[in-house]
């Protein structure tokens, strides 16, 4: 495993001894605090669908507007809390390694506030430790969390894909929310979740909450995942958002999963295993005015660019009227 940067302190369990005296004593202990700051990202994948503009330079480095996906993903956990990141990397890859590391010489080129104007991010100041590890072969998203193992020890993580935008204007956002659920309920597993139409369940994994935990609840346990699954047989039309919070107990249940075709292992099982062992999986939803990019199909990169190349403060308003010049729209 290699870094960029120093290690940090990434997270404090304070655990006391309690004493309650009734019938006789009874000594255990009391979890009081727990601040997660570690973060896994996957970014092995080989990127088919968007070939070829994914043949020599990974999905997670394509621009929406002016930034490569992935530093969204990182600026959205950098900005709750998360301070040291592992990134599981694969050949064709080294691009992201290099975007996160020091540039001496564009530093020494732009002024601080033009490096601020172009959406740089000075990482290192920020006391932000980047570290990677190499999944040899494409062997399932489960594979390459199972490689974060010593990297997270005994503390428990997020895990968030490279390929996928988390955003929303509220706080606390998405992984926060996520992170106390987990710590006030002792999950082992912590899913971020969102609702999509009925025939696109068979696009993502799909949770079933627990029963009296329907269609309302923003944070809710579940007795049931299923891998894209049709809308005849989705248990709900609640699909995983790509974050997740867990425990080190996903290691094992990672190493239960049978492998398939070609070694591949993924979350979805290993998380059903967790449930088939009575450990608590739970369940936060997206806010309704927070959105899930995939960067997975060209569709999905157009719609994404779009979305944000209208949102940028500067050459949104103008874009805004080329589309709608380009469409025939005169409002």
């Amino acid at each position: 495993m290699r870094s960029r940067y120093g290690a940090h302190s990434v997270e404090e369990i304070v655990w006391q001894d309690f004493a309650i005296k009734s019938l006789g004593e009874t000594r255990g202990l009391l979890f009081t605090t727990m601040t997660i700051t570690k973060a896994v990202l996957p970014v092995a994948g080989l990127g088919t669908r968007l070939l070829p503009a994914t043949k020599s330079q990974p999905k997670e480095m394509l621009p929406v507007g002016h930034k490569p996906v992935v530093q969204y993903v990182v600026e959205e956990l950098v900005g709750q809390g998360i301070d040291t990141f592992l990134f599981v990397t694969a050949r064709k890859k080294g691009s992201i390694e290099d975007h996160f590391d020091d540039d001496p010489e564009l530093d020494a080129l732009l002024s601080s506030s033009e490096a601020v104007e172009t959406g740089l991010v000075d990482f290192a100041a920020r006391k932000v430790g980047f570290y990677y590890v190499r999944q040899r072969r494409p062997t399932g998203n489960a594979d390459a969390v199972r490689l974060a193992a010593d990297f997270v020890g005994d503390q428990s993580f997020v895990v968030g894909f490279g390929d996928t935008i988390i955003h929303g204007p509220d706080r606390p956002g998405l992984v926060t929310r996520m992170t106390e659920s987990h710590v006030a309920h002792s999950a082992s597993a912590t899913i971020g979740v969102w609702e999509v139409p009925p025939q696109d369940t068979r696009k993502y994994g799909v949770v079933k909450p627990a029963p009296g935990h329907g269609a309302g609840g923003d944070d809710f346990p579940i007795v049931d995942i299923v891998e894209k699954p049709g809308p005849e047989s989705a248990p709900s039309c609640l699909a995983v958002a790509a974050r997740y919070v867990f425990t080190p107990a996903i290691f094992d249940a990672i190493d239960a999963v049978s492998s398939g075709l070609g070694g591949e292992r993924w979350l979805t099982d290993a998380i059903h295993i967790l449930l088939a062992r009575g450990e608590t999986v739970r369940c936060v939803r997206l806010r309704p005015d927070e959105w899930r990019y995939d960067i997975g199909t060209p569709l999905t990169y157009y719609r994404a660019f779009v979305d944000f190349a209208l949102a940028d403060p500067e050459h949104g308003p103008e874009f805004t009227r080329y589309l709608r010049d380009k469409l025939g729209d005169t409002r």
